[in-house]
């Protein structure tokens, strides 16, 4: 593979874990976690872990249904980053 069509591929790699990505991903899931997590697939818990870790504001629904786990991960964060 000539070298240009190799750099070219590797600018392409998204990372799907990146705050911008996640964010639009959680949009385009209709800010549905469950549905997240599935397209994402991983566990329910490790999606939740990653939008609190970014920051990324639940849903309404999602707040009722899992804001007690997110917050409590988000308080981890900021205590952990903390010392």
């Amino acid at each position: 593979m000539p070298r240009r069509e190799h750099e070219r591929d590797r600018e392409s790699v998204v990372d799907p874990t990146d705050r911008r990505v996640l964010e639009r991903n959680y949009d385009y899931a209709q800010k549905n976690v469950r549905l997240l997590s599935m397209w994402y697939e991983c566990e329910l818990n490790r999606m939740l872990e990653l939008l609190a870790e970014h920051e990324i504001e639940l849903s309404r629904n999602d707040e009722r249904q899992f804001g007690t786990y997110y917050r409590s991960v988000q308080r981890h964060a900021n205590n952990y980053c903390s010392y």
